[in-house]
């Protein structure tokens, strides 16, 4: 069993890959017609990187995959410990 917190969905980039080409979107893009079908937990150093590892992800090509950071509870509270 797995359990992360997201940042909120500002913080998303929506990934979809059509034609061979990567497409980002900032923000999320869900459809009411779309659903969570699962989710891939990575390690990247950034944004760029969780893109390229996104755009990898097979239903890219058809869907879309949302990527968002998780929250870094050690850096939440150390943010309430400085405040």
């Amino acid at each position: 069993m797995a359990a992360e917190a997201l940042q909120p969905t500002a913080t998303a980039t929506t990934v979809k890959v059509r034609n061979g080409k990567v497409s980002t979107t900032d923000g999320p893009f869900a459809e009411t017609k779309e659903q969570l079908g699962g989710f891939y937990l990575i390690e990247a150093k950034d944004l760029n990187e969780a893109i390229q590892i996104a755009a990898k992800i097979p239903s890219a090509r058809h869907g879309a995959i949302e990527v968002r950071p998780v929250v870094d509870f050690s850096k939440e509270a150390a943010k309430r410990e400085g405040a």
